[in-house]
């Protein structure tokens, strides 16, 4: 050791400066407190560059002259040790306020020594991060104590040494990241997570830990972070313990556990590999640590670490031209070739064959690097390259964070700013920085892309796409609100939440593996739908009903066609979407060429009985039913979105869909059936079809409007079987069977709600009809609105001879004379009853509001009842149908029936849409919904959606007023 190890007497270096006289002016304010020839040649070169080029330092050594002598006449060392032995002794004091401020000014005692250390060459990078992290060690063990002492005064903690509370206190703080490693940075925020072990917490009976120490946790931030008049000490980052944004600042070592063992990240493994304990209790810290370690280290080589961690860093850089580095603003820790990618380098390595290599464990980054060379897992060039260039970038870091106290690690984008900040780094010039600055950056860009750069390509015109770790990427935020997310910081913690496993349907390791590929692209695929705010909560929602998502995730990461078209679904259609997340597997259908191929029904039936195939038994032959028409279902709904089919080729789509899956089941259901009791003797069995069904207009959604009609031999009417029934109660028996096979949830979902409350005697008697008595009825008991209902009444499944019969005598039953003037007055006296007991819910319940799709249809059977005695073509068409023919048959001008016939295709599409586009009650949309059904109608925004129907509505009711006299 010299003789003079003071300070002074050892520096050797000095910025270069930019504006020499105003420098030389603001030392000359000062110059007069120092002390004879303190000023030496090397010090005031040094005062001059601060005076020059840093704000923050200057007003450091200008506020107190006598402070910075006294810094500089001692030797750093000891300085050093007696302000951390200071910051270290503030906690005993007792009052908070005083504490605080002791520890401000402790502060900025310890942030001029460092810089005039580190500026002046003193010290190398590694005494400056040393002394940094011994000193935040400190604050925080200070502010711990002090919070403890001050509840042990309130009786609420009891420590077992009252001489030093934190000592078996059961409280654990750990330092992670750079503080952890002992790495700090000049001005970073320190990243601490806190636990607290129960079983040893010295608490007042009865009192709950976790509030208490959460209140502690809170304490100590404030303690520390709170800006007075003496400045801050340090800012304080809890976000890196298990999932942050729905956990209490403080945790048990319990539930860290449970977490880390079923959750746990790859880059939390990576920031647990530089964690220690730094406060509170340190040997139950230690412990901790100590059983963690099976979840940091694997006993095997983990090479999905990689390709995770690999992932989460072309997130970063998802975007094209970000291997061009441009110095003016780079970012030194994030940009390429910065701080970040050298971090990784190390931490993978260490994530992957630290487990079997206790050598490869260490916590500071450059010890690592020379770790990995020692042990042969890269050469002394990739060692000394990165070693030199992470000692020159951190110390850049360091400059930047010293003009002004900042956390930064972005360079200067203005010219003249460039050039000034190079001379404070010691360059004569920003071309003279910027030539070291890129060696550097292209050796660690070089070696990086060894390990990583093989893995597929996800960069895009979109921007930044950060999603891994905990805080808001300010770059993220902006490509998200350029992608059109309206509220960017809760898409980030939505994916961040998918992440930290809050859905249960990606807290495997492989999904969210998977994830962490397929985010970027996916969110890009949001972003070009008309609310990617609403798709991605849609997709959260999804996740959050799917049992398992792996499948696909791996299905959209696998296929660009298929993201954009799921995306598109979870925009535009969440029933679609609802279905994808039950049963992920139906967008294979959309792959298929045959998809592109409208397809109105003809062939539903062989698909459906296709996708069925053999059954075992009755209990498969469920599961595979509800499978193959959600399948079918999908299929329809999505050529529908993509403009395969116009919404009444949906409604028939639809409609074919059902008619395949009630034929199935009922061959399926009186098969086993009929075997346990044998057939009925001339036993006959139909279905009917009514309303949407029966006229080919079913909807995404609609329930089924049964009858089951029946025949049989009456001389002989007990069937033949083992266990023989009377033919009524067979029948009604087999109905019941039927119906729980199409509404009965299995674990493969449900099929449709069925209606059979338009049998005869509606809600009263026996769920199944025989003919003669279903003849009967609608000949002598059935009231015109029973006849109304069969204008749209066909058989759907069954007997094909009884199917013949009862058609023909629905058509009988329609043509049936009568008075038209007598028809109109009891439609319109009905439609008065439907209006005042079942009134319509808003103006977007197109079925019930005036003017509306009710009385529409309520026209159409009014022509057809009136009418098809003489005009028997009318009985079968559906309403828009009806109106045409009235017209070529003069019961409608041709005015009016455009008019109608209009209306109804809006109306119905509209109402085709909302089933589709609208989840929960589609007469209630939100402003979102309505957007997407404005869109799907080629119009410009709702106002114009509700507008022009509001305008038809009034159109169509003056008409039903009309007419119906």
């Amino acid at each position: 050791m010299r003789g003079d190890d003071s300070l002074r007497a050892r520096l050797t270096k000095a910025p270069v400066l930019s504006d020499q006289k105003g420098a030389a002016a603001r030392l000359a304010e000062i110059a007069g407190k120092f002390p004879k020839r303190f000023l030496t040649e090397p010090l005031r070169a040094l005062l001059l560059g601060l005076a020059d080029h840093s704000p923050f330092l200057w007003q450091l050594a200008s506020r107190d002259p006598a402070r910075l002598v006294a810094l500089c006449q001692t030797s750093p060392e000891v300085a050093n040790a007696e302000i951390v032995a200071r910051q270290r002794a503030a906690g005993a004091g007792a009052d908070l306020t005083e504490i605080g401020c002791l520890l401000r000014r402790n502060r900025g005692d310890h942030a001029l020594l460092v810089a005039l250390a580190d500026i002046g060459g003193v010290w190398r990078l590694d005494a400056v991060t040393a002394a940094l992290s011994d000193f935040a060690d400190a604050s925080i063990a200070a502010a711990t104590e002090a919070l403890l002492r001050q509840a042990a005064a309130a009786g609420r903690f009891l420590p077992p040494n009252p001489a030093d509370p934190q000592a078996g206190s059961g409280l654990i703080v750990l330092g992670l990241g750079k503080l952890g490693a002992g790495e700090l940075n000049y001005s970073s925020d320190v990243d601490l997570v806190l636990f607290f072990d129960p079983d040893i917490a010295p608490l007042k009976p009865g009192l709950e830990p976790t509030p208490f120490f959460s209140k502690l946790a809170q304490g100590v931030a404030k303690l520390l972070q709170e800006r007075t008049a003496d400045g801050y000490v340090h800012r304080v980052d809890y976000r890196l313990r298990p999932d942050p944004g729905s956990t209490p600042p403080a945790l048990s070592v319990a539930s860290a556990f449970i977490y880390y063992e079923t959750l746990g990240q790859n880059w939390e493994r990576a920031a647990f590999i530089k964690a220690r304990p730094v406060a509170g209790d340190l040997a139950a810290g230690t412990r901790f640590l100590s059983d963690l370690r099976p979840f940091v280290w694997r006993k095997y080589f983990d090479f999905a670490s990689i390709a995770d961690v690999h992932a989460m860093k072309r997130q970063i850089h998802a975007v094209r031209g970000h291997d061009t580095i441009a110095v003016a603003g780079h970012d030194i820790k994030l940009g390429r070739g910065g701080i970040r990618e050298i971090e990784f380098f190390a931490q993978t390595q260490q994530l992957v064959f630290g487990g079997r290599r206790p050598s490869l464990r260490g916590r500071r980054t450059v010890e690592t690097l020379a770790n990995l060379a020692a042990d042969g897992w890269i050469d002394a060039a990739a060692r000394d390259d990165l070693t030199a260039a992470y000692d020159f970038l951190r110390t850049v870091e360091h400059r930047l964070q010293m003009l002004r106290d900042e956390q930064t690690q972005r360079l200067p984008s203005d010219a003249d700013a460039l050039e000034r900040f190079a001379q404070f780094s010691g360059f004569g010039s920003a071309a003279a920085f910027e030539a070291v600055l890129l060696d550097h950056a292209r050796h660690v860009q070089g070696h990086y892309a060894l390990l990583f750069e093989a893995e597929p390509d996800l960069s895009s015109e979109a921007g930044d796409l950060v999603f891994s770790g905990t805080g808001d990427d300010p770059a993220t935020l902006a490509t998200l609100s350029k992608l059109g997310f309206r509220e960017p910081e809760r898409a980030v913690e939505t994916v961040r939440g998918w992440h930290f496993g809050r859905r249960p349907a990606i807290r495997t390791a492989r999904a969210r593996e998977v994830l962490t590929e397929l985010v970027p692209s996916l969110i890009q695929a949001l972003g070009g739908t008309a609310q990617p705010d609403a798709a991605l909560d849609t997709l959260d929602r999804a996740f959050a009903r799917m049992p398992a998502a792996l499948e696909l995730l791996t299905i959209l990461r696998s296929n660009e066609r298929l993201r954009l078209l799921f995306a598109d679904i979870l925009g535009t259609a969440p029933r679609l979407a609802e279905i994808v997340a039950f049963s992920p597997h139906v967008l294979d259908a959309v792959i298929d060429p045959a998809f592109v191929v409208p397809d109105d029904g003809s062939g539903m039936a062989a698909q459906y009985d296709g996708l069925v195939g053999r059954p075992t038994d009755q209990e498969d032959f469920l599961d595979r039913s509800r499978d193959a028409a959600r399948q079918l279902r999908f299929v329809t709904g999505a050529r529908l979105l993509s403009g395969i089919i116009a919404p009444v080729g949906a409604g028939k789509a639809f409609a074919a869909i059902a008619d395949a899956v009630i034929a199935s089941t009922v061959r399926s259901v009186s098969e086993t059936f009929f075997a346990e009791h044998g057939h009925v003797p001339g036993g006959r069995l139909a279905v009917l079809g009514f309303g949407r069904l029966g006229s080919h207009q079913l909807t995404a959604d609609s329930d089924l409007d049964l009858v089951v009609v029946y025949d049989f031999d009456p001389e002989d009417r007990v069937s033949t079987g083992p266990r023989p029934l009377d033919a009524a109660v067979a029948y009604n028996r087999l109905t019941q069977r039927l119906v729980a096979a199409l509404t009965v949830p299995t674990r493969r979902g449900r099929l449709y709600e069925v209606d059979l409350r338009l049998r005869p005697g509606g809600g009263q008697g026996p769920i199944a009809t025989q003919l003669r008595g279903f003849l009967t009825y609608q000949r002598e008991e059935a009231e015109l609105w029973e006849h109304m209902a069969l204008t749209r009444a066909r058989v759907v499944a069954g007997d094909a001879t009884l199917g013949r019969d009862l058609q023909n005598a629905i058509c009988a039953t329609l043509s049936t004379p009568r008075e038209p003037t007598a028809v109109n007055r009891a439609v319109r006296e009905m439609r008065v009853t439907v209006e005042r007991e079942k009134p319509a819910r808003g103006p977007l319940d197109l079925k019930l509001a005036p003017g509306g799709l009710l009385d529409l249809d309520f026209l159409g059977q009014a022509l057809t009842l009136g009418h098809a005695d003489r005009l028997p073509e009318l009985v079968g068409l559906d309403t828009s149908q009806v109106f045409e023919r009235a017209t070529a048959d003069g019961l409608l001008s041709p005015d009016a029936a455009e008019q109608l016939t209009s209306a109804y295709r809006l109306f119905d599409d509209v109402h085709h849409w909302q089933r589709l586009m609208v989840e929960g009650d589609p007469t209630v949309a939100s402003p979102i919904a309505l957007s997407r059904l404005a869109s799907a109608l080629g119009l410009p925004d709702s106002k114009s959606l509700a507008a022009q129907l509001e305008a038809e509505r009034a159109a169509v009711r003056t008409l039903f007023d009309r007419l119906l006299t």
